[in-house]
């Protein structure tokens, strides 16, 4: 397990931060492309990719949502998005022959909404004066805070911290990955970011360090109610592009309220 972690992560770093590095449209493709996964992963697990009319259209409103947030193309139509949205999946989920049509509905509605417009934030904080070292500190500061909580938890954790969603997730683990994204935070902004003084970024180390494991939980608190251990395989010794995604989707969008404070 941790073999394929590590060859994984060896194969995969590099690639991303290429896209990163590269940003414009090479970005923005990446974006679209691992959104449009996630998604796939999410309705596959609910059923709803059962019905590929409400898949397609679920596709849709996520990639529009994508590029609806402020001074994005979309930015003026986001009210007209999100009413079409509803309207064009409700009135497709009718023709929905299952038990409970209305159920893959609200599946396949929140999930599109939910990484839509979560990542159109890793695509704005990308934009941001310093967008690229923003967007590389978020990635490697989520990555060191998910690392440490993942080894102190496996070799020191004893008490559980949320086994009615997460069995395998530990207080020792979730110290263990607050400390890390503290040091982190600390090491991290001063290389990829100087000028901003060890305070703020002690302050948000803390906060990113803190806030990290609820998007995890968020993503398990889904996996446990289907049934699913894992959103899918296609990242060996990961799991899917969703378990991937989890922390990211709540570090990215706080990260950015961060930058536009401090730059």
């Amino acid at each position: 397990m941790l073999k394929e972690r590590v060859l994984s992560a060896i194969v995969l770093i590099p690639l991303i931060f290429a896209f990163i590095y590269l940003g414009g449209y090479f970005y923005l493709a990446a974006i679209v492309f691992v959104g449009v996964v996630a998604l796939y992963e999410g309705y596959r697990m609910t059923g709803v990719i059962s019905f590929w009319p409400l898949f397609i259209s679920g596709i849709l409103l996520e990639v529009a949502l994508m590029f609806a947030g402020p001074e994005q193309p979309l930015s003026p139509w986001l009210g007209d998005i999100l009413t079409a949205g509803i309207l064009l999946s409700l009135s497709i989920a009718l023709f929905n022959n299952v038990k409970q049509p209305a159920t893959k509905w609200a599946w396949s509605i929140a999930l599109a909404m939910y990484l839509g417009w979560l990542l159109h934030y890793f695509i704005v904080l990308r934009a941001l004066p310093r967008g690229l070292w923003w967007a590389t500190f978020g990635l490697l500061l989520t990555w060191t805070t998910d690392s440490g909580a993942y080894f102190v938890g496996i070799n020191l954790g004893k008490h559980k911290l949320w086994p009615r969603l997460s069995p395998k997730k530990s207080w020792e683990g979730a110290v263990g990955g607050w400390i890390s994204g503290i040091l982190g935070a600390l090491l991290l902004g001063e290389i990829l970011l100087p000028g901003i003084s060890w305070e703020q970024w002690l302050l948000l180390g803390a906060v990113v360090s803190f806030v990290a494991p609820f998007g995890d939980l968020s993503v398990s608190m889904l996996k446990r109610e289907i049934g699913v251990k894992d959103s899918g395989n296609l990242i060996p010794g990961h799991g899917g592009m969703l378990d991937r995604l989890d922390s990211l989707l709540f570090v990215v969008p706080l990260l950015f309220y961060f930058a536009l404070l401090w730059t």
